[in-house]
């Protein structure tokens, strides 16, 4: 069996924006960019899509007119070499509702939920890409055995594009910043 056969082609080749923005969003779907190379992404659990949803839809409600809260789109961290990130959750600018691909300045706080598989990327990887992309607030869900959510929060020192620790919250998240909001994520 070949490398074709496995997986297409340019699936071993560096990309470039031109190319990715070329391509369908059925194309699009599970995967991310990393320095111009595809990273495929293991299917969600029912569970990883709803406490996603959950977040998402709290956010918007607490955020206001001004801001969005979405699942499931990129977000164009750079453009060479190309890296798009699909956070789990984002929460972006509402006037830039059209803008394609949303650019780090559009955005206000990510959120990723950890996932069998995963673990590395959004507890090391994401929170350093994320920092220096400028997005002012990062959430990392935990999907507990106790089947509580823990969250933890971070938010972003302009001076040194990194990341402080934020509050860690088992199940119910209330925080001021980046607006008031209170999410109860319970037993799921």
């Amino acid at each position: 069996m070949t490398a074709e056969m496995v997986a297409p082609a340019w699936m071993h080749e560096q990309i470039t924006a031109q190319q990715y923005d070329s391509w369908s969003e059925e194309q699009c779907v599970g995967i991310e960019i990393v320095d111009g190379m595809v990273v495929v992404s293991p299917s969600a659990s029912k569970r990883h899509h709803r406490l996603a949803r959950i977040l998402a839809n709290a956010l918007e409600a607490a955020a206001g007119p001004e801001w969005n809260a979405d699942t499931d789109f990129d977000v164009r961290l750079q453009d060479v070499p190309l890296t798009n990130r699909r956070p789990d959750v984002v929460v972006y600018r509402a006037d830039t509702i059209d803008i394609m691909p949303t650019r780090p300045e559009h955005v206000l706080l990510v959120a990723e939920v950890v996932s069998p598989g995963s673990e590395t990327t959004d507890r090391i990887v994401k929170v350093d890409q994320y920092a220096k992309a400028g997005i002012a607030f990062y959430w990392r869900v935990e999907q507990a055995a106790t089947g509580v959510p823990l969250v933890y929060t971070y938010v972003l020192d302009p001076a040194t594009r990194s990341y402080r620790d934020g509050d860690m919250f088992t199940g119910k998240v209330k925080v001021s910043a980046p607006f008031p909001v209170e999410i109860d994520l319970g037993q799921l």
